[in-house]
Order: C-alpha cells, then structure tokens, then sequence
C-alpha cells in the first residue's frame, strides 16, 4: 500500500513538473490534449508576433486607396466587362496624397493595384485589361509608379492590395480564372519578350493557369517597385467559376522570398476586424484559437464575432496564434469616390475617435481615402486629413510624464525595456514635480518579448487626500489609451488588477486631448419630450454606434433658452429631456470659458397623438407614418408616378404658424421642391392653404422650415408633392412637424 501511495505521489509530483516546464515563446502553440485549463491559458501567455507583425503593429494608422474603373462608373463593385477607356484619368498627383497622409501621422499606404473587376493600375505583362489600354499617359501611365516614388519621397512604406478575385478573368471567354486549366509545373516569372526582369529570382511551381497569372503579377509587383510591406487579400468573391481554387501555399513562398518584410492580411499575419465601419471591440486580443494550424492552412475564415481571445474563448484551441487585427473604414461612403455632393465625409471628430478606439484597443487603423476622377484627394478629405494628423501630434506628440518619477522601465519610452512584475496582479506608482492636467493615459505592454497577459487594470490619482479611480479596462496588448474626464494631480497609481502570467509593462505615457465645446443637435421626441445632445454629423454609410463628438467631448455643460433670446453660460443648465408645447429652443455647449455655436431649433406639436389618413402610392417597404415618428433617419417614400399626398389627423383642432420638412438622405431621390398644404375641419372638405418651395436640397438635404403668412385653425393637414429635387417620380418624407 505504501509502494502505492509513494508511485502515486511521484506521479502527480512528475505531472506537475511536467505542466510547469519552460514554454517557448513563439508566435503559434500546439495546445496538446491533455492540457488543463490553466496550462491554456500559460500557453497563450507566450504567444508573441513576429518581427514583421510587431512592425506592422508599429505603424499604427496607415491609409487605403482604392482608385479604378469603379471611380468613373461610380460603382463600388465592376462586373469585370468594362472598356478600360472608362478609366478616363487625365491627372495624377500622387505626391498630393502622401502629403496629405504624411500630415495625418500616416506611416504605409496600400493601394488597391487590382480589384475584384480585374482592372490593374500597373504595366503588367501579363494582361491587357488595365492602365495600359486608357487614354492616360497615352498608354503608358503606371499609377502605382507614382506613387512608389512619392512614398519614398514622402518616407512612407508601400503595401499592395491585389484581389484574388478577378472577373474579368471570369467573364473574358479566354479569361484564365476556373477555365479548367491542368495543374503542371510552371516556372515563375513566365518570361516576355522584351520585358525582362532585373530580378533574376525564378520559381518552379505545380498550378493552373489561374494560380500562373496570380503568382506571374505578384512578382511583377514585389519586384519593381521598392519594397513591399504588406500583401493584402481580399475575401471577398462577387463571381466564382468552375471551381478555381487558390494556391496560397505558393503565393506565400513567394512573398516571404521577395518580399521577407510583409506581412500578409486575410491569412495568418493579419485579420479582418469583422466589420468595414470602423467599429472596435472593447477587448481585442490577438492572441486568438484556432483549430487547425494557421502557418499551414489555406483557408482563414473572417473572424466577426465580439468575443474572439478572452479565456473562455481559448479553452477549445487547438493552436494559439497571434494574429492582430487591421480596423478598416473609408473616409467617404464607399471605397470609391463618387462625387463632392452627395457622397459624406466622415469628420474629424469621427476620424481621431476612431483612431483612439483603434490603434488605443489593441490594433491597427487603415483608413481609406479614395482619389478623385481628377487624380487628387478632394478637398474635404484633405482636410479632415491634416486636422487629424494635427489632433494626434498635439495630443500625443509629447508625454506630461517626461519629468515624472517611477519605474524607468516605463518612463524610458524604450519599447525594449520593460516592469516584469512579479505576480499576476500589483502596482506602480508615478509621481510628476508638479501637478499635471491630463485626461488620456497610454499604457503598453512589451508584447514581442512577454506577449499579451493584462486582463483587468486601472489607473487612480490621488486627489484630495486619496487614491480616485480615474480609469479601468480590460486587456493592454500593445497598445491601450484610456480616455477620461480631466484630472489635475501629481501622483498617480496603476493597478494591474488580472493577468494570465506574470505581465510585463514596457511605456506609460500621460496626455492632454484638448476637447472643443461639441456643436448640438436638438430633438423632439414623439411624445413632444425635447433633447439637447452633442451633434452627430451625418455619415449614411455602415453605422459604427459611435457617438464620436461625444466620446471626444467631457466636462461641457449645456446652456439653453427657450424665450428666442442667445444662449450664454448663465443660461439655464440643460439636465435632461424637458418638455415644452411651443417655442423655439437655443442652446451651446461651454467647456473651459470657451462656447460652441448656437444650436435652435423651433419646437413644434407633440406626434403621439397623430393619426396617418391617406398616403397615395405609398410603398409597402416604408410605412407612411415614418414620416412623423420622430426619427429623421426612417422615411416613407411614396411610389412611383401620380400625385403624391400625405394626409394626418392631428387629434385636435390647432393654430398652426407653419411646417417643417426634413428630406431622407440616403439618396436624391424624392426630395420635395415644391408642393401646397390644404386644410380640413372634418377630413372631408378641404380648403388650399399654402404653396411652398425649398431650394439647394441636393445639396443640403437639412430640415426645411415654412410660415404660412397666417396662421390656419385646423385638424387634418393634407400636403401634396408637386415637384421633386431630382425630378424623380416619387417623393419621400423623413419627417413632417407642425407648430403653433
């Protein structure tokens, strides 16, 4: 029995040992079977990039272009049958690009050489379907040439975006994509008369046709235009035919031989973030599970969900990975540029918001900024560009910790130097000469040498005689900016609350986000409840949920009146929703002694009690009551051709001084020019009221006021479309008030 016991013993002490040997750092972990949960999670605590992922993680905010045939069609996805004459570029002024990049702190560009429609923007030997059969430069205009030379004249590194996906090559009948071509060994490059390589590098690969032409472009692209540092796949597939796979272990053997600094999105370097608006999850690992091996898989699924690295999640691994996350929006709505009137411009406040989230949550943001059909950035991106890179600089150019004591470790601004604490939890405390303003604070960890632990922390300030929690959040990984109201103080403490292992700190870093007092947006709710908030400028494209004004806007109070007299900072306080029956509502933001703009809007009948009557050739999809819910962002649209009326019961009978119209802006379509308002007692006789007009709506789509010349007592309100904006056969409504 004892021989039992003593075998036992040593067994499980054998166990133990075994489950506490050294790990290897790397950047993928087999997770074995027998693996506990704990042994898991200290796998995933030694899971680190590589040298190119921890570069790319380096560059922060880099730029997207897409430019193409799809900037003169204005579509955002061609068919692949379009005459490359459409491509009717007459300029190109590339260098006004990485200027304009460069002063948003910019760091790569990836330009989108070929979409999914097959068109390239390069002299490629290997097609016709491109830049070489347009108009520009004669033929012999090559835009990623530009820019390669203005990138390094700008010093910025150049990334390549070329879609698998071709459609051209789909739907051209000798078009090489799924032809059924056999798999034979072929030696890249293939070789063109009289347009050799200086590269002298060849390959012998096993593939078709397809695969041939891929890997014949790639190296065309790796090869001649300075060095590459991303390869970016595209996902997406509009067409495919008779079943064409791709041979990415080939094109990755490849790239990592021409090009040994990239990194490669869509595979296992870089993934998605799993949404195109630039929204960001409150806790973005990348140390992430997978169940097969990603440096031998082919296929990498988009990764959409909120929860992709947290504990739970890594428990049914097979491999732990690190493979950071690219947050990808465009700056205009759409990839493509369409026009300067109805295409939206993302704001400042939207672009610097997201930034902070991003690059501040553990990843990378690439923003795209499509060129115009005159080879330029139009002028409103321009300039969102450079007030961006300016926020930043100011912000983040310099740290209120420079002269303060503590750990050098984290002070150093050394990313090789770090605080290894000894447990899984503690603190540190850093102290300035004097007390400090601050309301951002930066916190990384040293990722490359001790991977990503930090689960939980916080950051307190002592302030009046005590340790004041003044931020919290989950993990850290790279790089996390904690946003807060300000605080003035000369000690602060961060606690690391949870880690997987012993955590290892490597910058604090201390800033001051001057916020401007936030321009408002007032609302009257159905019920007649009205609500003062921080305006937020309308972007109709893939909604992120983010109120960006407000994110970047603390400590401002709101000041308003509602007698018609200006606003000051002695005005009434603005708490919350109030309600009023009649008026007009002014009102500013004030931060700091400084105000914003004023803000009015007249405040008309409470909707609650509205009934709709009539709507003629009102279309199912858009239920005619859309047009006085209270929310200007659903909207009814009648159908096509007739007459087009709206027809509400107001409940009770009332001295109306005018109306309001508010046009939907998803598209021109059915904005109402001009029209008349008839009136009735009972629903049945009606009597010509009014005629109106509102001009510009296409471009500027806002809320339209009318005043009837006398007021009019009356019940039912008939108003009838006679002219559209856009001359379109329908007529659409927002959102209809009424006032007293």
């Amino acid at each position: 029995m004892k021989k039992t016991i003593l075998l036992l013993s040593a067994c499980w002490m054998m166990q133990a040992h075994a489950q506490q040997a050294p790990i290897p750092y790397h950047n993928t972990i087999a997770v074995d079977a027998g693996d506990s949960p704990d042994e898991i999670i200290r796998k995933a605590a030694h899971v680190v990039p590589t040298a190119n992922q921890y570069a790319a993680l380096r560059n922060e905010f880099i730029a997207f272009i897409h430019v193409g045939p799809n900037t003169f069609t204005r579509m955002e996805w061609g068919n692949g049958k379009e005459d490359p004459a459409i491509f009717d570029l007459k300029t190109l002024n590339t260098d006004q690009w990485c200027a304009a990049m460069k002063a948003a702190g910019m760091k790569m560009v990836i330009i989108t050489v070929k979409h999914h429609d097959g068109f390239v923007l390069w002299q490629s030997r290997y097609t016709k379907h491109g830049i070489m059969s347009t108009g520009f430069r004669n033929g012999k205009g090559d835009v990623l040439r530009d820019l390669s030379a203005s990138l390094k004249k700008y010093g910025l590194k150049l990334g390549i975006y070329l879609s698998p996906a071709d459609l051209y090559q789909i739907e051209n009948p000798e078009g090489l994509y799924g032809n059924l071509s056999k798999y034979t060994k072929r030696t890249i490059p293939r070789a063109v008369p009289g347009r050799p390589f200086a590269n002298k590098t060849k390959f012998q690969f096993e593939v078709d046709d397809y695969n041939e032409y891929f890997l014949n472009q790639l190296f065309e692209l790796l090869t001649e235009y300075g060095p590459v540092h991303e390869v970016w796949f595209d996902g997406a597939h509009p067409k495919t035919k008779g079943g064409q796979q791709y041979n990415y272990a080939a094109w990755k053997q490849l790239i990592h031989t021409l090009a040994p600094k990239a990194v490669i999105f869509g595979k296992e370097d870089i993934r998605w973030c799993g949404n195109e608006s630039g929204r960001t999850r409150a806790e973005e690992w990348n140390v992430i599970p997978y169940t097969a091996n990603p440096n031998t898989a082919s296929h990498f699924p988009d990764l959409e969900a909120d929860s992709l690295g947290q504990r739970s999640k890594l428990l049914s691994a097979k491999y732990l990975h690190y493979q950071q996350a690219e947050t990808n929006t465009s700056i205009r709505e759409g990839w493509f540029y369409r026009d300067d009137t109805r295409q939206k411009v993302r704001s400042t406040d939207d672009v610097f918001d997201i930034y902070e989230r991003s690059v501040g949550g553990n990843s990378t943001f690439l923003l795209n900024i499509p060129p115009n059909r005159e080879g330029r950035f139009s002028p409103a991106d321009s300039i969102v560009l450079y007030e961006t890179g300016r926020r930043i600089r100011e912000t983040y150019g310099s740290s209120l910790f420079k002269s303060a004591k503590g750990p050098q470790a984290v002070l150093d601004n050394n990313p090789g130097t770090a605080l290894q604490l000894k447990g899984k939890s503690g603190d540190f405390e850093i102290t300035t000469p004097k007390p400090v303003t601050i309301n951002r604070i930066v916190l990384q960890e040293a990722i490359q040498t001790r991977s990503e632990r930090v689960e939980k922390h916080a950051v307190d300030a002592w302030i009046g005689g005590e340790w004041k929690e003044i931020a919290h959040s989950a993990n850290i990984g790279y790089k996390r900016i904690l946003r807060f109201p300000d605080v003035t103080a000369s000690r602060f403490r961060v606690r690391i609350i949870e880690s997987r292992l012993a955590p290892a700190i490597s910058t604090i870093s201390a800033h001051y986000y001057r916020s401007r007092p936030p321009q408002l947006a007032i609302s009257q709710s159905a019920d007649g409840m009205v609500t003062i908030a921080p305006l937020q400028p309308e972007f109709n494209w893939k909604p992120h949920g983010e109120n960006a004004t407000q994110n970047l806007s603390a400590n401002f109070d709101i000041r308003y009146t509602t007698d018609g007299s200006a606003p000051n900072a002695q005005s009434r306080k603005y708490e919350g929703p109030f309600r009023m029956t009649a008026g007009e509502v002014k009102a500013i933001s004030v931060q700091h002694q400084e105000t914003s703009g004023v803000a009015s809007q007249t405040i008309g009948l409470a909707k609650n009690a509205w009934k709709l009557v009539n709507a003629s050739s009102e279309r199912n999809t858009r239920p005619a009551t859309a047009a006085f819910d209270a929310n200007p962002k659903t909207f009814w649209q009648s159908g096509d051709g007739g007459a087009h009326s709206i027809t509400i019961d107001l409940g009770t009978t009332h001295d109306l001084k005018g109306f309001a119209y508010t046009p939907q802006t998803l598209h021109a379509e059915g904005m109402m020019a001009k029209g008349r308002i008839l009136v009735s007692a009972d629903g049945q006789t009606w009597q010509p009221s009014e005629t109106f007009e509102f001009g510009n709506l296409i471009n500027d789509p806002t809320t339209r006021y009318h005043y009837f010349k006398n007021s009019v007592k009356t019940r039912f309100v008939k108003i009838e479309a006679t002219e559209t904006a856009a001359g379109s056969a329908s007529v659409a409504i927002a959102e209809i008030g009424f006032f007293e």
